[in-house]
């Protein structure tokens, strides 16, 4: 089996969601089917077949979430102190070439990846792009509207 690389705070945040889904949401679920079938008529009960999809939703992700907890291969980024060059769990500050915009990422596991705050999964292209690189290098990735160049100013590991 394939490992998946996660930092030690994403399988923090997986481990988490996971024990809520086991011990908060999938209880009230089995309740509000037990409740909607108490009132009747299953064939037409909305509230039974709403949470039955809920149910299934549920116990979809438990076993999704428990798949990857078992090939989870935890990489702290705090232990690749003294690395000058982009690796998993890195911190990178880039600049763009053309617009002279500062972006920071944090390279992190598919399964803890949030662009919003900054975390992007290995498999980006920017983050492919990265590995291996470090301070001063200049990266080109290619997107949708075209080639975008990057180049590294900082690489951390907090």
């Amino acid at each position: 089996m394939e490992k998946i690389p996660v930092t030690k705070q994403g399988h923090a945040v997986l481990e988490a969601e996971l024990k809520n889904l086991k011990s908060v949401r999938r209880p009230a679920v089995i309740e509000a089917i037990a409740t909607a079938r108490e009132h009747g008529d299953l064939s037409e009960n909305a509230e039974y077949h709403a949470a039955r999809e809920q149910q299934s939703f549920i116990e979809g992700r438990i076993m999704e979430l428990e798949a990857v907890m078992s090939r989870a291969q935890i990489i702290d980024p705090l232990t690749m102190v003294g690395h000058d060059t982009v690796k998993f769990g890195a911190t990178v500050t880039v600049i763009d070439e053309e617009t002279e915009e500062e972006t920071q990422y944090q390279i992190v596991g598919e399964h803890e990846a949030d662009a919003d705050k900054g975390k992007l999964s290995i498999t980006a292209p920017i983050c492919r792009a990265m590995i291996g690189k470090g301070e001063g290098d200049s990266i080109s990735v290619k997107t949708p509207k075209g080639a975008k160049d990057y180049e590294i100013l900082t690489v951390s590991y907090v």
